[in-house]
């Protein structure tokens, strides 16, 4: 039952809401009508919840874009309702009200009279299954005076089923994520926000949607900078490889369907099925090869706004996007969030290592598949069977961190650069809390390194890790509490300024990125800036995925059943 939690938890990212105590309150205007938010007690920062930004669509509607927000002319009491979306049930989202009109946000603003202050939007992590906006909170970053936004978006088949018809166009979640973007455009001047200034900045699937965003017209102008945290558009868990054939899939799990070549037989299913049959299995650790279930997709043109309609690949290659201010990097041992499933997995990675090469490869035969297998375990393993002792532990860690997160993410940069982005500041986190409770399986790793989105837990309000519980930070050890402060000085130089390390800083001066993925910074317990991040293994993986990359697809068009 501890591995069952662990393998949610790595994902949902410590569910849970602060109750801090409140105290003052303020009323805003908005353009749906007045709300009033109140004082965080432990903070001072003002936080106004539970916002609807828009309207979930229902009925055989449910699957398109978001609907506009309601509006009213009393008050809206701004307080934590405990809304999430439908999703897999876990013991994380005891107390949360799961229902379908989900898409609410909560604004965090400083205790100042200020106006245009800086402005950033997160985007939750969680694999696109599960999760909501404030289960990690900000309140810690906006007191260094911005203002900061969360908010849930429709997730797992509710946001991500794809069937490229007009009834399920697909990318519902990524269009709940526009959505709010332009809510916020529209309305974060009223809290003292700059609409010209924001930031968009996501941690795991929040940072492989917003560099997606990043690529989408539709997107285009809401937001000048952006911090993707371990997570990139090209990973092999951010777009769906065969949508229709997912939808099968999923349909086939959780019953009895059995008409796969019939479109409409599919879309009435998915369109009249339960949310809590369609939400109950847990995909996100439920395959060898790193897929995850219903992500984003590549759109098929049904006549409504599209957010995706090209293979990110082939849109960086075309350079056809805004090259704005990045702030781009992941832990260094993102892979240890697997570790709970180490001894599941290392017998058949013994015996057939190719049902762990990432589901974005193809080959012409099985007899490749099996050489290339060979290839990369030669490479990780250095031909050792794969035995619990600390080196194959640690050559585990650093497969799936590279094939997850860390290759997808210096792919990306490198095609930013490329693209003539110059504004690319690169780091790698790994910085262990060796005084203290520490964001780390340190039975796993001793003191190596930092598990995935560890940096992400350093800027938002600390939770423990296996109680979801909110602790007093000044509790915390003072080397984490030292790390936190210089995190989230870093981060806060970056969404003012566009750069990490402005002239006057304490800090190593940080340039951006150039060739082979040099500089980058160092987050660590010691900071630094260094030469190139994982320079072999991204070269490696580098003369696999030109061979065998296989680039997603959109749904192919539906084909009508008629009846004789």
């Amino acid at each position: 039952m501890l591995v069952a939690r662990r393998i949610v938890w790595a994902w949902i990212v410590f569910a849970g809401v602060c109750a801090g105590g409140a105290f003052e309150s303020r009323l805003v205007q908005i353009d749906q009508g007045p709300i009033r938010g109140y004082q965080d007690a432990e903070s001072g920062v003002f936080v106004f919840s539970s916002i609807p930004y828009a309207t979930a669509p229902t009925g055989k509607d449910k699957y398109k874009a978001p609907l506009p927000p309601p509006k009213w002319q009393e008050p809206y009491e701004a307080v934590d309702k405990g809304i999430v979306c439908p999703q897999f049930k876990s013991p994380f989202f005891e107390g949360k009200s799961m229902q379908e009109d989900c898409l609410i946000t909560s604004v965090y603003v400083p205790d100042t009279d200020q106006k245009n202050l800086p402005v950033v939007v997160y985007i939750h992590g969680s694999g696109f299954q599960v999760g909501y906006g404030d289960q990690v909170t900000p309140k810690h970053l906006a007191k260094k005076n911005l203002i900061a936004v969360t908010f849930n978006h429709r997730l797992g088949v509710h946001g991500f089923l794809c069937l490229g018809t007009p009834t399920v166009p697909g990318n519902a979640g990524l269009k709940d994520q526009l959505a709010v973007l332009r809510w916020v455009k529209r309305n974060i001047a009223s809290f003292g926000g700059n609409p010209d200034d924001i930031t968009l900045a996501g941690y795991s699937a929040g940072s492989a949607s917003l560099d997606l965003l990043l690529l989408s017209p539709a997107a285009k102008g809401l937001f000048q900078k952006a911090i993707p945290e371990s997570g990139a558009n090209v990973a092999v868990f951010t777009m769906q490889q065969n949508p229709i054939e997912k939808a099968i899939l999923h349909a086939r799990r959780i019953s009895n369907f059995s008409k796969v070549d019939d479109i409409e037989a599919l879309e009435d299913f998915y369109t009249t099925e339960s949310y809590d049959n369609l939400c109950s299995v847990f995909y996100l650790n439920e395959f060898f090869n790193s897929d995850v279930g219903f992500t984003p997709c590549i759109e098929r043109s049904v006549g409504e706004e599209i957010i995706i309609d090209e293979v990110p690949l082939n849109i960086l290659k075309s350079g056809n996007f805004p090259k704005i201010p990045l702030l781009y990097g992941f832990a260094n041992m993102e892979g240890i969030f697997r570790m709970s499933l180490f001894n599941v997995y290392k017998d058949r990675m013994n015996s057939k290592f190719s049902d762990f090469l990432p589901a974005d490869l193809t080959f012409e035969n099985e007899k490749q598949k099996e050489e290339v297998a060979e290839f990369v375990k030669d490479f990780y393993f250095q031909g050792k069977e794969i035995e619990e002792d600390m080196p194959s532990m640690l050559n585990f860690v650093d497969f799936f961190t590279d094939t997850m997160f860390g290759y997808p993410a210096l792919r990306s940069v490198e095609l930013q650069r490329l693209a003539g982005n110059k504004n690319i500041y690169l780091y790698s986190y790994s910085f262990v809390d060796v005084g203290g409770n520490s964001l780390q399986y340190k039975d796993y790793t001793t003191d190596k390194g930092a598990t995935h989105c560890a940096q992400s837990f350093a800027i938002f309000d600390y939770r423990n890790m296996l109680t979801g519980e909110f602790v007093d930070e000044n509790t915390l050890s003072d080397e984490f509490k030292q790390m936190k402060e210089v995190m989230r000085q870093v981060w806060y130089n970056f969404i003012a300024t566009g750069n990490p390390v402005p002239e006057g800083s304490n800090l190593p001066s940080w340039p951006p990125m150039g060739a082979d993925w040099s500089p980058h910074m160092s987050l660590g317990n010691q900071i630094k800036l260094e030469g190139s991040l994982m320079l072999e293994r991204g070269r490696f993986w580098d003369q696999i995925y030109q061979k065998y990359y296989s680039l997603p697809k959109p749904p192919s068009p539906p084909v009508r059943h008629i009846e004789l």
